[in-house]
């Protein structure tokens, strides 16, 4: 008797400690459509089928990412993989601002047990270190299934606000939008870049999720689902998982970044709709128009 008692209490204690250690590693691959700059300006220049096909090339390349997401039953970290520069590929400011709104940043933390997160960003050369709850979106979980990487996957839905600083944010408006814009200016047919998009107040969101991997976690600040979250799609960016490791023999040691300005989402926001202003009202006051984007 005492020796199933004992082990009892050792598989007990095993399994406890088994999950305690658990770890895994998910890779996504994150695709942004690139929008269409025929028919725009670039100050008072006009775009060339020459200028548009590279802008859009180049564009394309900036919105293909792979990050990794390592992850225990509470937390996660969530980052870019490194990729090194290649020759030319520094742009100037509209790049840099372009790259710090496109999901990037450094470190994104999650903690689904305190509901909040941390993430380190670096936006025009200032470092700062936003701290806050993760967004709650309530999720209508579907009947629909599919496979993703030999794992059976559950279909979810949910709306949620659109941010005004997420460049992938940025739908074309409609032609009656544009119509009524050259109406109101001298004749033109052509505009501004930034002219061209807007951003909705909501978006509709489609995550598929899967209960053989039970921990409530996903990529960049999604979660929320009884089952890891291996694609989500939002009508413009899907991001899609391509490989899942599990209790690899190598931890990760999962913790928040501590460098930067600490700063809520809301100030942080601010801060960067603030800088766009001042970058776009400097551009159409410069006489020959802002450089093509990527020079």
């Amino acid at each position: 008797m005492k020796k199933l008692t004992y082990l009892l209490l050792v598989l007990a204690f095993s399994q406890v400690q088994a999950q305690k250690d658990f770890q895994g590693m998910a890779v996504y691959e994150s695709k942004t459509q690139a929008p269409k700059f025929e028919g725009m300006r670039a100050g008072n220049r006009d775009i060339t089928p020459e200028m548009q096909k590279s802008m859009e090339e180049r564009m394309k390349k900036m919105l293909e990412k792979t990050f990794i997401l390592n992850f225990d039953k509470t937390a996660s970290i969530y980052k870019e993989e490194e990729k090194l520069d290649t020759p030319g590929q520094q742009g100037g400011g509209m790049r840099m601002m372009m790259n710090s709104m496109m999901g990037g940043g450094g470190t994104f933390y999650k903690d689904v047990k305190t509901k909040s997160y941390t993430v380190d960003k670096e936006f025009m050369g200032k470092e700062f270190l936003v701290v806050d709850s993760l967004p709650k979106l309530n999720w209508k979980l579907e009947q629909e299934t599919k496979q993703i990487g030999g794992y059976n996957c559950f279909k979810a839905t949910a709306v949620k606000e659109a941010s005004k600083t997420d460049f992938r944010n940025f739908r074309p408006k409609n032609n009656d939008d544009k119509k009524d814009e050259v109406k109101k200016t001298s004749g033109d047919t052509k505009t501004n870049f930034e002219d061209n998009f807007e951003i909705p107040k909501e978006i509709v969101v489609t995550a598929w999720y899967t209960p053989e991997i039970p921990v409530n976690q996903g990529p960049e600040n999604y979660w929320g689902l009884p089952g890891l979250i291996l694609e989500v799609n939002d009508g413009k960016t899907t991001i899609l998982c391509s490989k899942i490791v599990l209790n690899a023999k190598d931890k990760v040691e999962i913790k928040p970044s501590k460098k930067g300005k600490v700063i809520s989402q809301k100030d942080y926001d601010e801060t960067v709709i603030k800088k766009m202003e001042e970058f776009r009202e400097m551009n159409r006051g410069r006489a020959g128009g802002p450089p093509p984007m990527g020079r």
